[in-house]
């Protein structure tokens, strides 16, 4: 089993979400890949709880977990276009 580095802050910019590390890396992720985040107020995006595994935010209703950051995966619950 895995285990991600554990998530010690988050900041936000206009277009991405900075996910601070323990390891001392941090990930830059675009907040359109999370519509809720992307249309949350400020206050609600600050409003993050930080865990082992991820993060989440009680108000907006969005989980999102440091294994998916790291693998490049965005909000899972979206709608997949169907293939022709």
């Amino acid at each position: 089993m895995t285990t991600s580095p554990r998530p010690i802050g988050v900041d936000f910019d206009d277009d991405q979400m900075w996910v601070r590390l323990e390891d001392g890396r941090t990930l830059g992720v675009p907040l359109a890949w999370f519509p809720r985040l992307l249309h949350g107020s400020p206050d609600d995006r600050r409003a993050v709880e930080l865990s082992p595994s991820g993060l989440h935010w009680d108000a907006l209703d969005e989980d999102i977990s440091i294994e998916g950051l790291i693998a490049g995966r965005g909000d899972m619950t979206r709608a997949r276009p169907r293939a022709a």
